[in-house]
């Protein structure tokens, strides 16, 4: 007999009954709903038994390790239906994404709109198969032999760069078997609702020097109606595409000149300026004081710093007399150098330089996406120098610096703490102080986290806050990253009360995390509509008619003088094709002035969020709007 416990509960069982049976004891309900397991903290199939003690917890769609199961069983049936409507297509690989999955497949001719509904139907065939999905080892030989049969090439490459001790597995379901790691759900019956949402390109392993394979991406829910809630997401989601809307905004432009590097126009530089104004106030605020650091600077620097081992690949370099140069990707040893320019004491610290540094990092053409994956962008840096002392003080800060930023915005937000990654430097106790910095930080403010193993910057641990937008997606802005290493590597020093020489300790942080993608984040959230504070164009002027044009310039003009970013629509177009423009152009406020409103002195004014508020005076239509921009109203 084994002894399992059960969320506390110890039960007894044969040895060698499987993790479902287990599940069948407890509840039917268990049984029908339980997707995988996780025994002593690793997950596992439901077919896997059980020879000794352990600690097991079952797994539903409602846990991220269930959800990753459950879609990528139906990557393989994807890969599956590929297989029955077009044998000669040679299977690469099949991950699970956010939100779903996908399979790269190399095949003779592009797959077309009507080939992803068949293989749709063929899926739907397999489903009501009701497939058991079994897994079974081999050794290396055996492993290379099986995939040879099977005709797939991608594989056999997959298993030749397995490390030598490394456990080979396959899952099978009806008459098809794929390499996989696992893990699976026990049957093709349980993947109820599906979708096949496109067809995209993507080199073999990322590299654009191999065969651009064919991208299949899909989504998949244990139900009907979970699915078609995520797919009318979709749908909001594409009305606020921020490429769609940033060229019907005129606020930027991507040009085939400069691929992944965007273009502001006028009004997107409105948009942009705003929110870095807003940033130097609250940074300045905060204690903070501005610098600027060089675009290029040389190959020493940048290997003394390890980015030219550890990030070569995502760098642009020259060369200038001879010499090695790159284009920064990051700004903070530009920042060490500010700091290393003079001496500084303990009286000094904290330091907390600022920095809208444009930084520049290789993508590659595949991954480019509007604003928010670009090959240049502006990032709100900071960087602070403090002692040891400082150092749970100086994140609390930050802490709650982005806090009310984000508040600002009204976005609600969580914390992932991120640790030490494989590819780093430095001494483990260095790792566990920061790490244990940050996380007592986060805690003593009362604020929960998730743990992200492995997943810290290379020279230390980082906490990294994910905005939730109106359609509940999230995006990773900002981040509080803890570096003992960059002080060591680039000997920085402060004079202590001892009189001594010391190492400073150092924060990298930002808040919008990329000026540009914020702002792709931004339209998307509002849509657009961005409250009137942010507005590139906070009010638009109307006049009837030419009668009344020398009138709606000095209304213009006056609201102008008083910093209002408003516009005047002189054109010979009728009244309501102006107002309607001007509402497809999401301005906040369209004043209208006609022969009364000039008689009188006033305005009406139509709202964008409440239609038409009647007529009153102009002083007290600024009263109101001033009101509404200094205090960053959102709800309009």
């Amino acid at each position: 007999m084994i002894k399992v416990s059960l969320r506390g509960e110890v039960k007894e069982f044969e040895s060698g009954i499987s993790l479902f049976d287990i599940a069948k004891s407890i509840s039917e309900g268990l049984a029908r709903n339980a997707l995988i397991a996780k025994v002593n903290g690793k997950v596992m199939d439901l077919s896997r038994t059980l020879n000794e003690d352990a600690e097991v917890e079952f797994l539903t769609f409602d846990d991220e390790e269930g959800k990753d199961a459950f879609r990528h069983t139906s990557s393989h049936i994807l890969a599956q239906a590929v297989k029955r409507l077009y044998p000669t297509a040679k299977l690469a690989i099949g991950p699970t994404i956010e939100n779903g999955f996908y399979y790269d497949i190399d095949y003779e001719r592009p797959f077309m709109p009507e080939d992803l509904e068949k293989i749709e139907a063929e899926m739907k065939n397999i489903v009501k198969e009701d497939l058991k999905v079994t897994r079974f080892e081999l050794p290396r030989e055996e492993a290379l032999a099986l995939a040879e049969k099977m005709g797939e090439p991608y594989k056999v490459e997959l298993i030749n760069d397995l490390p030598l001790d490394a456990v080979i597995s396959f899952y099978s379901q009806g008459e098809f078997t794929d390499l996989c790691a696992g893990v699976h759900i026990p049957n093709t019956g349980k993947v109820k609702a599906f979708k096949l949402l496109s067809v995209a390109g993507a080199y073999w392993r990322g590299n654009e020097k191999n065969k651009m394979l064919q991208r299949i991406y899909g989504t998949s829910f244990p139900k009907k109606s979970e699915l078609d809630a995520y797919l009318e997401a979709l749908e909001q989601a594409k009305l606020r595409d921020h490429r769609k809307l940033g060229k019907e905004l005129e606020l930027f432009a991507l040009m085939e000149e400069g691929p992944g590097f965007p273009f502001f126009l006028p009004k997107g530089m409105e948009l942009r300026n705003t929110l870095i104004n807003y940033w130097r106030e609250v940074h300045r605020e905060a204690g903070y004081v501005e610098i600027s650091t060089p675009v290029i600077l040389n190959r020493r620097l940048w290997e003394t710093s390890g980015h030219w081992y550890h990030y070569r690949e995502n760098m642009y370099t020259t060369v200038i007399d001879e010499e090695d140069f790159a284009i920064k990707p990051m700004n903070c040893p530009g920042g060490i150098l500010v700091y290393k320019n003079k001496m500084h004491s303990y009286r000094d610290l904290p330091i907390r330089m600022g920095e809208l540094g444009l930084v520049h990092r290789h993508e590659l053409s595949g991954a480019l996406h509007g604003l928010m994956r670009v090959r240049n962008f502006t990032q709100d840096d900071a960087h602070i120098f403090m002692t040891k002392e400082q150092m749970k003080g100086e994140i609390k800060n930050v802490v709650k610096l982005i806090d009310k930023v984000y508040s600002v915005f009204g976005f609600k937000y969580h914390i992932e703490l991120s640790t030490r990654p494989e590819d780093s430097m430095g001494s483990e106790e260095d790792w566990e102080e920061a790490t244990n910095a940050l996380r007592d930080a986060v805690v003593e403010l009362g604020y929960s986290y998730k743990l992200n193993e492995g997943d810290g910057a290379f020279y230390g641990p980082k906490l990294d806050f994910h905005l939730e937008d109106c359609l509940g997606r999230t995006w990773q802005c900002g981040t509080i990253q803890l570096d003992f290493q960059l002080p060591e590597k680039f000997e920085l020093e402060y004079t202590g009360p001892d009189g001594e020489k010391h190492r400073p300790v150092m924060i990298h942080r930002v808040v919008f995390g990329s000026i540009e993608r914020f702002i792709g984040i931004l339209i998307e959230h509002f849509a657009g509509a961005f409250p009137t504070w942010l507005a590139p164009v906070q009010v638009k002027v109307i006049p009837i008619s030419e009668k009344f044009e020398e009138y709606a310039k000095d209304v213009y003009k006056k609201l102008f003088d008083e910093g209002i970013k408003v516009e005047i629509d002189l054109r010979s177009e009728k009244v309501g094709y102006k107002i309607r423009e001007a509402q497809l152009q999401k301005i906040p406020y369209m004043l209208v002035v006609g022969e009364k409103e000039q008689q009188e002195g006033k305005v009406s004014v139509r709202a964008r969020k409440e239609g038409d508020r009647g007529m009153m005076g102009l002083d007290d239509f600024l009263s109101e709007i001033k009101e509404e921009i200094r205090t960053k109203r959102i709800n309009n």
